[in-house]
């Protein structure tokens, strides 16, 4: 009953500060309703339908499992290790499966409202994968050698007051010397979100939204793409067709 009592003045508080007609329901469903609602708008709905691009079995079959040697693992990637076999680390899926969905809404929404999204790795192998792929959805990509300052200090680099992308993808979190990319530090430095596919020797720290998984294999590269390409073109498809 004492429970019943809160969960009814809850739901009168709640009616108050809501214009929007209130539903058939009795106030303590409307009550447990609201209170188990997230706080993000993220969290709210799938409204892109992203996160059901794909399955667990999708992420095995690419061998997003796959790390590296366990003497290569980072500290910071141990929570996210199922566990070892022959020496190398493998990617706990169930982890990955949330993280690499949250990524995915977040860069729908980010498409939806017009938003500027920047591909960035520096894995020779993935270079044209990863350039086509933000062609194909008219965005950008930066693969090549990544000067400082580009972000911290763009005024100088390019003599211009420019507009930072409102979110960097990076397919690799690695840089060339096998540390993390200077852009993650950048980004975080000036406020940019973050999306990064981390391998077990990656730090995974200051980045937005980390996804454990292989970046090595051209099969778990080509999933990837293929899904942030998806989402960042339903957002755009779902903007064109309210706008229309």
């Amino acid at each position: 009953m004492y429970r019943k009592e809160i969960l009814r003045t809850v739901a009168r508080r709640l009616s108050s500060l809501n214009a929007a007609p209130t539903s058939n329901l009795q106030p303590s469903q409307n009550a447990e309703t609201a209170i188990a609602q997230p706080s993000s708008p993220l969290d709210l709905y799938d409204c892109f339908k992203v996160r059901n691009s794909f399955t667990m079995r999708d992420l095995f079959n690419a061998r997003v499992y796959w790390g590296h040697k366990e003497g290569l693992r980072n500290p910071w990637m141990k929570p996210y290790i199922f566990g070892t076999r022959l020496g190398t680390d493998i990617i706990d899926l169930e982890q990955t499966v949330p993280l690499l969905s949250d990524a995915l809404n977040f860069t729908a929404h980010i498409a939806y409202r017009g938003g500027i999204i920047l591909f960035i790795t520096r894995t020779p192998q993935h270079i044209q994968l990863v350039e086509k792929t933000a062609l194909r959805c008219g965005e950008y990509a930066h693969c090549r050698h990544w000067a400082g300052g580009i972000f911290t200090n763009s005024e100088k680099q390019f003599r211009t007051v420019i507009r930072l992308p409102d979110l960097c993808i990076f397919l690799s979190a690695q840089g060339p010397s096998f540390k993390r990319h200077i852009a993650i530090r950048d980004a975080a430095k000036m406020g940019v979100p973050t999306i990064a596919i981390c391998d077990t020797n990656v730090n995974p720290t200051v980045v937005t939204y980390p996804v454990p998984g292989n970046d090595d294999t051209m099969d778990a590269m080509e999933l990837y793409c293929h899904l942030f390409e998806t989402a960042i073109l339903r957002g755009k498809e779902k903007r064109k067709a309210e706008e229309s």
